[in-house]
């Protein structure tokens, strides 16, 4: 999972887990092609230039991944993640309630949710809808059936409450459909 997504650095810092290695690429590039190997000192027998591979990183990456370290130098970063991951969790929740019919499930911590729907096709009608209305959104799960929530650690509240909006938008406008369709009405 991308640095500091679950509101940790790392997400399995969470469980206490302690690893023998951890693989780190795109979020540590910021996008650019870049991969790190991070190995316990006592475990590591490769020599200097050993480990080479297509993504081991370029100078605007290293750069990139420099900066974006800097923002783990206070713990006001974290801090930040934790309050927008909380705030996400509040309008989602709100949302599966309030559309209950839909029959989604909630799931996720920090900067990362998922709404999974028992009927597969109804996320990307949702992703449909709310690409009409300016917002992109993925899916996700083995049907595509998880509305997949992955915003910029960085994002500012007003933008999670407008993409909030518009994604409550879209399933009232998916919900209002499907009644159409069942009932036989044509709009």
């Amino acid at each position: 999972m991308g640095n500091g997504r679950t509101g940790t650095f790392f997400s399995f810092e969470r469980s206490g887990i302690s690893p023998d290695m951890v693989t780190v690429s795109k979020s540590i590039g910021t996008g650019l092609p870049m991969a790190l190997l991070l190995i316990r000192p006592e475990l590591d027998q490769w020599k200097p230039g050993e480990h080479t591979g297509t993504f081991r990183g370029n100078n605007l990456a290293f750069i990139a991944a420099t900066k974006a370290l800097e923002y783990w130098d206070s713990p006001v970063f974290a801090e930040g993640i934790a309050e927008r991951g909380a705030l996400f969790e509040k309008g989602l929740k709100a949302l599966v309630e309030k559309h209950a019919e839909a029959k989604g499930e909630l799931r996720g911590v920090g900067m990362v949710w998922g709404i999974d729907y028992a009927d597969p096709g109804f996320a990307g009608e949702i992703s449909v809808e709310a690409f009409k209305r300016g917002l992109v959104i993925e899916t996700a799960g083995a049907n595509g059936q998880v509305l997949k929530f992955l915003p910029a650690l960085t994002i500012e509240e007003k933008l999670i409450e407008e993409g909030l909006a518009i994604i409550d938008e879209a399933m009232a406008s998916v919900l209002a459909k499907r009644v159409t369709l069942r009932e036989g009405v044509l709009v």
